[in-house]
C-alpha cells in the first residue's frame, strides 16, 4: 500500500508560478510511473502529467506543455510539478497519482494510488 500526500496548492495570480510536490510512504513508489491529475468543479478529472519511474520519460497534454514540467526525486520518493504562466483554466484540485508500470499512462483508471488533492485557485 502506498499512500500519497500532496502539497504546495493556494492561491496566485495569472502569469504565476506554483511547485506541487507529492510525497509518497513507501519506497517501492521509486519503481512506479507517477502523474498528477486535477478535476474542476463540474467537470471530469483531467490529465496533467505523467512521469516514468526513471523519470526518464514525461509526457503532457496539450494545454499545458511548454507551461508545466514534472520531475521526481526517487530516493525521497516525491514528484514535483512545476506550473508556471498559470491561468485561470488552471484552477482545479489537483491530485497525484501512482502505479507500478514501465509506461507513462495517461488514463486515470490505469494509477492504483492517489492522493487527496490539493487546491489550486488562480485569479485573473
Amino acid at each position: 500500500q502506498v499512500q500519497l500526500v500532496e502539497s504546495g496548492g493556494g492561491l496566485v495570480q495569472a502569469g504565476g508560478s506554483l511547485r506541487l510536490s507529492c510525497a509518497a510512504s513507501s519506497r517501492t513508489a521509486s519503481a512506479y510511473a507517477m502523474a498528477w491529475f486535477r478535476q474542476a468543479p463540474g467537470k471530469e478529472r483531467e490529465f496533467v502529467a505523467a512521469i516514468s519511474w526513471s523519470g526518464g520519460k514525461t509526457h503532457f497534454p496539450d494545454s499545458v506543455k511548454g507551461r508545466f514540467t514534472i520531475s521526481r526525486d526517487n530516493p525521497k520518493t516525491t514528484v514535483y510539478l512545476q506550473m508556471n504562466s498559470l491561468k485561470p483554466e488552471d484552477t482545479a484540485v489537483y491530485f497525484c497519482a501512482a502505479t507500478y508500470t514501465l509506461a507513462v499512462p495517461i488514463a486515470p483508471e490505469i494509477y492504483t494510488y492517489w492522493g487527496q488533492g490539493t487546491q489550486v485557485t488562480v485569479s485573473s
